[in-house]
């Protein structure tokens, strides 16, 4: 608390200031001390503060309004103190004390408590379809369908660092949400983009942080049913959607979700309660359509999404408090067969993707005068089977037609991936208060042991063609939607079996340490400066190495300096380091392998110099997964794994993996920032944030036995063949009649590969932003508003930990936008209070279109891989196809977007102080056709286009949301 006297602008010192809480019986008084500050420390989240100061000789009265805290977060309140006059003056209207402008520190954040989110339009009450409202923060293109929706500063969704309560909440194998915290246990959602405490790491991106509710001594909750009817009144659109997993759904899509939240005290002043249940089901129909054989039926699929959170909160006296947080998530998405436009997946190779979390998380404050203790311990774990079968012990099979057309396939999805993580989280800090110092400092250790079991199918995949008599007698037998491998004749010809050899779980324990410590230096009533220092250390940064990354210290400083009581300047620096995402490590033990010719190559590779000296073979490989397959097969009599072990050895793979013999360095962030604040009235709040950022040890790939490079001549395209590839490659690869392979001195290698990946750490990316924020609460009008608008330029060379270059390891070539880079983007929230009972809120985004990648046309050169080293995949952004000859990468734009969402809510008071909301929401009011803009997958985006920008050229294969409604009836008590 800053208490300043109104009318000389000079701190008042010796001003008991109380503070108190009834809804847990909370009350505090302290006095200022000679900067007129009264610092309050370790309090909790429950209920609403207010902070008085009785009229003495000297001065008037004043007291706040109600206010939430958030987690983690210290907050800076001003009073302006009125004197007494020796001389009769007229009556002193005192105004609202309390000055929003951050005059503590310059952390560039923003946050939305639970009010502000229930008048927003939410779709499905998930948390994350508000925070692109935030400033700095968007919604973002993924590179797959589950991926999180939002970026931070225009870097990866993966990257982001996700607390609840502090803690952490993070799916630890690739990123984002473990627990989807749902609406109904939010109480506050804060982002953190710049120049944040030293008290926050392991991202360099951003970290949202979403404070629970709890209980307090006035029993209140809600009953809620919520529904979105779909199609039958929603905008047309020939494109898919995505539902709240981020899957595609279209036909017959429908949602329906109910649950209720109930809290208060379980004894008075005391302990108190809060739980918060959720379910949603989704309904939605595929079409399974296979002409051959007669078969045209709706396949129908569900969705279940189900959330249980409870919190208790324990008050054992005025210094001691703990609470318990439970979470859990049971969410399964099915894939019933079918396709959105037709599909030939039959329902027996239908299989559900299973997401389930738990998170048990224990907190222990003791607060004294001067100092603050927190101790937080918490278990959690996450579940994440992409594709549990139907039919776990059926084999796939893909049936042909005649022509060699796919006409079914039936029996299993063909693959495992089936990740499991069991994570504990200690974290212990200390607050000590000390004349105009406050100083923070702490520890922490998250250890996770991932398990993954992964691969092909251990009962076999196979590729099967039917002549048209089979197919005839296979019709008449009219299967329908039934269909399954024994339904197959037994003579069909096997034109492929392949079977999965390593069968079994694999994994490693993550262990990341940090420590910490910050002093606030309040220099005078105006000046505060923060000097932070943060160290981080994660072992899977050892990789390939003998040891791991152990230099990450990160220095922070900032400063806010008050050039008056209603604005300040703000600016500072600091050094961000990011821990090793584990499917880096993951994917270099799973797609490897320890026999003797791969090591040979891998020796070859240290000769040549692509592989460092003191690179241990031993070190870098493992016994992952590896499919072995055969053509001379009978059908469903494939080998089994134990029956062809012994033919791993000689298998040969378009790709192996290895882990860096270098280890990792961790990816850091140095930001910059700088900004003004000013306080108009009571009421409105403006602030600008100049930011820069610039990273490196960023994630890509690396092949160590990449072919020769091989420039395109945009004015007169050569494609070099993949067999001339291959000679010029470092262990070059012959293949003839009997496959692909290996010379090494008069040893033949087979069992090796034509690339060999590793991760490398040499990624960069510059950022540059400018952010301007107006708000206006509504206090006593009937209207409040926020505008934000950001101009920004996100530049990198890679975009993901898959990322590669386009030749030869060239990533000098790759600079350029982001895929997630927007320049200019518009946000604005505007409300409406027409009446007591009737609360409308407009919400418009605006933003320049995404960028362009643009491919070669397959259809003029016959293949779009020009340099023939066999890479030409639809998932361009990873690097993973050649560009069009001419074209740097993400040289083009989509059209600006924009989109206006409505939400109206009508509440009908009733007894004993509750009431009845009805509420209505239209997504994209205007029916706004948009090919940019929203969250989506790269792999459907229009961010891919096949041409060279002068062709202008787009070809649309996906759009953001058509009108959609939501509706909605909440019982509040």
């Amino acid at each position: 608390m800053n208490v300043i006297n109104k009318m000389t602008a000079r701190p008042v010192r010796d001003i008991p200031v109380v503070v108190f809480n009834p809804s847990i019986a909370f009350h505090d008084t302290i006095a200022t001390d000679l900067q007129g500050k009264a610092r309050f420390s370790g309090l909790s989240t429950s209920g609403t503060y207010e902070v008085k100061i009785s009229e003495n000789d000297d001065y008037h009265a004043i007291s706040t309004g109600n206010m939430e805290l958030r987690s983690n977060k210290t907050r800076s309140i001003t009073l302006l103190l009125n004197p007494k006059q020796t001389v009769n003056l007229p009556e002193i209207t005192v105004e609202a004390p309390v000055t929003k402008i951050n005059t503590l520190d310059a952390e560039v954040a923003a946050d939305l408590d639970a009010g502000e989110i229930r008048q927003l339009p939410v779709e499905g009450r998930d948390i994350t379809k508000v925070l692109y409202r935030l400033p700095n923060v968007t919604r973002a293109t993924g590179f797959f369908p589950e991926a999180p929706n939002v970026s931070i500063n225009g870097g990866n969704s993966l990257y982001t660092n996700y607390l609840v309560d502090g803690m952490d909440n993070n799916e630890n194998f690739l990123g984002g949400q473990k627990f989807p915290m749902p609406v109904g246990f939010t109480q506050n959602i804060s982002v953190l983009t710049h120049n944040y405490s030293a008290e926050y790491g392991l991202s360099g991106n951003g970290v949202f942080n979403v404070t629970s509710k709890s209980g307090s001594n006035d029993v209140g909750g809600e009953v809620f049913y919520e529904t979105r009817p779909g199609p039958v009144i929603d905008g047309s659109s020939p494109f898919a959607q995505r539902d709240l997993s981020g899957n595609p759904v279209k036909n017959g899509f429908q949602r329906h979700q109910a649950g209720f939240a109930i809290g208060g005290p379980i004894k008075k002043n005391k302990t108190f309660y809060f739980v918060d249940v959720e379910h949603t089901l989704d309904l939605k129909d595929n079409l399974l359509n296979v002409p051959p054989l007669d078969v045209n039926e709706t396949v129908r699929g569900t969705n279940k999404f189900t959330y249980l959170s409870g919190k208790l909160d324990q008050h054992w006296n005025n210094h001691w408090r703990s609470s318990l947080r439970i979470n859990s998530g049971l969410v399964s998405i099915e894939r019933q067969g079918g396709g959105l436009e037709g599909g030939v997946t039959f329902p027996s190779a239908a299989n559900t993707q299973i997401r389930n979390s738990f998170i048990a998380a224990g907190k222990t404050v003791y607060r004294k005068p001067g100092f603050t203790s927190e101790t937080n311990l918490q278990y959690s774990r996450f579940r994440w089977n992409y594709a549990d079968p139907v039919h776990p012990n059926n084999s796939s099979v893909t049936v042909l037609g005649p022509s060699e057309q796919t006409i079914a396939v039936v029996g299993n999805p063909g693959y495992i991936f089936d990740e499991l993580e069991n994570t504990g989280e200690f974290k212990q800090k200390f607050t000590i208060y000390k004349e105009h110092h406050t100083i923070k400092a702490g520890l922490g250790w998250i250890r996770s042991n991932h398990t993954l079991t992964g691969g092909g199918n251990v009962n076999g995949n196979y590729l099967v063609k039917l002549d048209q008599q089979q197919v005839n007698n296979l019709r008449s037998k009219n299967p329908g939607k039934g269909l399954n491998v024994s339904d197959i004749p037994s003579n069909a010809d096997v034109l492929n079996y392949s079977v999965e050899l390593q069968p079994r779980s694999f994994g490693k324990t993550q262990n990341i340490y940090n420590a910490y410590i910050e002093d606030l230096f309040s220099v005078t009533s105006r000046l505060n400066l923060k000097f932070g220092l943060r160290y981080d250390y994660d072992n899977l940064s050892k990789g390939g190495a003998a040891h791991g990354d152990y230099n990450n210290l990160a220095p922070r400083f900032n400063f806010n300096y008050k050039l008056d009581e209603r604005s300040s300047i703000r600016g500072g620096y600091g050094l961000f380091y990011d821990k090793i995402v584990y499917s880096v490590y993951s994917d270099a033990l799973q797609q490897s392998t320890t026999s003797a010719d791969f090591k040979k190559q891998l020796q070859l590779l240290k000769q040549n110099g692509k592989l460092p000296d003191k690179t241990d073979l031993d070190r870098v490989t493992f016994k992952g997964n590896l499919s072995a397959s055969f053509s001379n097969v009978d059908y469903l009599k494939g080998p089994a794994p134990d029956q062809v072990q012994g033919d791993r050895a000689d298998i040969f793979s378009n790709e192996l993996r290895i882990l860096n013999p270098n280890g990792y360095d961790n990816p850091y962030t140095h930001q910059v920032s700088v900004g003004y604040q000013h306080q108009f009235g009571r009421d409105k709040l403006f602030y600008v944030d100049l930011m820069y950022s610039h990273s490196g040890n960023l994630f890509r790939l690396r092949d160590v036995n990449a072919p020769a490079p091989y420039p395109i001549d945009p004015n007169h395209v050569e494609v070099r063949s993949v067999t001339e590839a291959d000679a010029t490659r470092p262990v070059p690869i012959t293949t003839d009649h009997t496959g692909s392979y290996s010379v090494a001195g008069s040893d033949t290698l087979r069992g090796i590969g034509r690339n060999v990946i590793m991760t490398v750490d040499k990624g960069q990316a510059n950022y540059y932003a400018i952010s301007f924020n107006l708000r206006k609460d509504r206090d006593d009008d009937n209207f409040s508003y926020r505008i934000i608008y950001s101009l920004s330029k996100l530049r990198n060379n890679t975009e993901d930990i898959n990322f590669r270059s386009q030749d030869a390891n060239n990533f000098r070539a790759e600079w350029g936008p982001s895929i997630n880079d927007r320049t200019h983007v518009i946000n604005g929230m505007f409300t409406y209070y027409p009446t007591s009972r009737l609360t409308i809120n407009m919400d418009a985004l605006l933003q320049s279109g995404q960028p362009i990648n643009r491919i070669p046309d397959a259809t003029k050169y016959g293949t779009a891989d020009l340099n023939g080293d066999g890479r030409s995949f639809a998932d361009a952004y990873v690097g993973n196809s050649d560009r069009a000859p001419g074209e740097s990468r993400n040289n083009d734009r989509l059209p600006w977007s924009d989109t206006f969402d409505l939400s109206a809510s009508y509440a009908i008071p009733m007894n004993n102080k509750a009431h009845l909301e009805i509420n209505a929401d239209v997504f994209n009011v205007f029916n706004v056709h948009n090919m940019s803009g929203y969250a989506n997958n790269a792999t459907q985006s229009n961010q891919i286009q096949v041409g060279p920008k002068s062709s202008g050229l787009i070809r649309q294969k996906n759009a953001g949301p058509p009108r959609q409604f939501q509706f909605s009836i909440r019982y509040v008590f």
